[in-house]
């Protein structure tokens, strides 16, 4: 076999198939369905090895088929565009953080566990919940880790969500749980676009392992009732679950204050850019009960002391399943999300209490700037009467596919389309008067 440009240890391939008794490469492939082996090999690049320079100028080439912005995207559904201090940068790109990995020996790694610790107190702190882990992959899947706790804990199959839950975390639930036989039922909404408690009273508590609220929905709407929920699931033995946009507890109550058994959120909203969907990082929080805690999958990172009396970092209730747990672990996490838990780390240290409050107060006030603008413009009306945080439904008198491209023409993204003539808008601190005025005008030039 010839050296290959890209890979060069193919040339010992047959000495490593003499080693192990087979004569031929395609043996080790048995398993793969003939129909989908490529047999002409890869059309990778320019089908040749390019220098750097190249490189650089075939992805400066590809770069200009992005869509150029002139304002960051109306843009939310679970990825928001937020102001980054640099700082947070700048400390991510230092090399004790920036290439550490799972720490398979972590006493040894006494800066990242302090690191990680720093993380899971001020996001208990944020969410007024006993115990954090050192985060999950994302939110969807912090929340459905969060249900199969509840599953774990009460060994009940039917869970309650919202219909107002956001669809991509939706979708990650229900893969997760297709195996197990656990069932999923909706919530309804009520007219204000808020959770219909009535709901609660058709169903059978016994049967239901946990219930999900979101806050606020993915709609924008914020639950103003959500403590019945709490109290409902308290009485009946329900595990209750709560997911949060992080920046919207400097305005709102706390999931702790609410008395929810679990918080799930994203750390995207803390310091992480829009990078084309990730990476972020998935919160998990509970209350001190050691029912859920000892069914916390991920790390959590304890503070001691070692033989001399010195303050220590270490792994506790270690569940994964790499260590001493096997089938019986809780979690299988084979990565982690520990430079994005650092950098919201970072961003919560460089705020404050009081910073998180004021950026909640300033993304309220433009959000509602917006679609009030947007009503008085007479483009449409909003959804709900409802109050909202950072993202509002807004329903559109004219088909909203035009009105979204004539804003792209511009350079301007829109909000998620809906329906035909529904879109769910996004505004925070970095969407500036000049940019939501602008964007008012042509929305209404189009109408």
């Amino acid at each position: 076999m010839n050296t290959h440009p890209w890979l060069p240890n193919l040339s010992r391939v047959q000495d490593m198939l003499k080693e192990i008794g087979i004569e031929e490469l395609d043996e080790i492939f048995n398993d793969v369905p003939k129909d989908l082996v490529i047999r002409d090999g890869l059309k990778v690049g320019k089908e040749k090895p390019l220098s750097e320079d190249e490189i650089r100028g075939r992805l400066s080439q590809l770069s200009e088929s992005n869509a150029k912005l002139r304002y960051p995207p109306f843009l939310g559904a679970g990825a928001y565009p937020h102001s980054v201090p640099s700082a947070v940068k700048f400390i991510l790109s230092r090399s004790e953080f920036y290439t550490a990995y799972t720490p398979y020996q972590p006493e040894v790694n006494q800066g990242l566990l302090q690191a990680l610790f720093e993380y899971q107190s001020l996001m208990a702190e944020l969410l007024d919940m006993d115990v954090v882990n050192s985060s999950h992959y994302d939110w969807g899947g912090s929340l459905a880790e969060a249900v199969l706790m509840g599953y774990r804990v009460n060994g009940r199959k039917k869970v309650l969500v919202p219909e107002s839950i956001n669809p991509y975390h939706e979708e990650v639930v229900r893969t997760w749980v297709d195996g197990r036989e656990i069932e999923i039922k909706k919530i309804p909404l009520a007219d204000d676009g808020k959770l219909n408690l009535d709901f609660l009273s058709k169903v059978d508590p016994s049967e239901i392992s946990s219930i999900y609220v979101q806050q606020p929905n993915f709609f924008g709407v914020i639950e103003s009732e959500i403590e019945y929920v709490t109290d409902w699931a308290r009485k009946n033995g329900v595990i209750s679950i709560i997911g949060v946009t992080p920046l919207s507890l400097g305005l709102l109550k706390s999931p702790g204050e609410l008395g929810f058994d679990i918080a799930v959120g994203d750390g995207q909203e803390l310091g992480i850019p829009l990078n084309f969907g990730g990476p972020y990082s998935g919160i998990l929080a509970t209350r001190m009960d050691m029912k859920l805690v000892r069914q916390m999958p991920g790390r959590i990172v304890g503070m001691t002391e070692d033989v001399n009396k010195k303050r220590g970092f270490t792994l506790v209730l270690q569940t994964r399943e790499q260590f001493a747990r096997r089938e019986k672990a809780t979690s299988n996490i084979t990565t982690n999300e520990a430079l994005i838990a650092l950098a919201n780390a970072v961003y919560l240290s460089l705020l404050g209490k009081s910073g998180i409050r004021e950026l909640a107060k300033e993304i309220y006030k433009r959000s509602h700037y917006a679609a009030r603008e947007m009503e008085r413009a007479e483009l449409g009306k909003l959804k709900w009467r409802s109050d909202f945080f950072e993202e509002f439904t807004f329903v559109f008198k004219s088909n909203y596919n035009r009105i979204f491209q004539a804003l792209l023409d511009r350079g301007i993204h829109g909000g998620l389309k809906l329906t035909e003539n529904e879109a769910l808008f996004c505004v925070t601190e970095v969407h500036t008067r000049e940019a939501i005025d602008e964007a008012i005008r042509i929305m209404k030039e189009v109408s």
